[in-house]
Parts: structure tokens; sequence; C-alpha cells
């Protein structure tokens, strides 16, 4: 399903909020690794966690940061933001509700 051209403008909270999120949330899962060990060394450092895990802590920052500087991503994550933008506008119901299960009947 190619997206018209003419339909792909944004506005400034699209641009700024609504892209960004889904850029957040796709690199957490990308630097699943990092984020695993930077809580596994939270949970295990107590309050001396911010002396002690800085080695995990700067390896999540530089595993999202080179995500978020990536030209490439930000268009994969505008692409799939737009899709389901489209989709909205066509059926009115928004992604998070069409992704639940819908309830069986007995």
């Amino acid at each position: 399903m190619a997206l018209d051209p003419a339909d792909q403008h944004l506005r400034h909270v699209e641009k700024d909020v609504l892209i960004p999120k889904i850029m957040r949330e796709k690199a957490k899962e990308r630097c699943s690794e990092q984020v695993q060990d930077f809580t596994k060394c939270c949970k295990n450092s107590g309050v001396l966690m911010v002396v002690k895990c800085r080695k995990e802590n700067s390896a999540l920052k530089e595993c999202l940061t080179a995500y978020y500087n990536d030209p490439a991503f930000y268009e994969e994550c505008k692409m799939e933001y737009l899709k389901e933008r489209e989709e909205f506008r066509k059926t009115g119901i928004p992604a998070k509700k069409r992704l639940q299960k819908l309830p069986t009947s007995m």
C-alpha cells in the first residue's frame, strides 16, 4: 500500500511529538540488551546506581542516540506513523484499539 505523497504533510505535533515517540519505542526494542543490562545493574546497586551503573548507562545512551540520529531510522518511523494515520483516517479506529484482541463470544 503506497502512501499518496501529497498526503505526507506533517503537522508540528506529528514531527516533534508523535514520530519521536515511535522512534523512542522502537529504539528501546532494538537496544533491549542495553536496557536489560542497565535495569539489572540498577536493581542490584540500590542508591549507588548512579556511580555503579555508569558503564551500562553510557552503553544504553550510545545505542539509543545512534538510532535517534539515524535519518533512515527517522524515515522508517515516519512511514510507520503515516501508515497508522492513513488507517485511522479510513477507519476512525486508533491503532491501539485495532491491535487489541477482539472479545470472543461464548
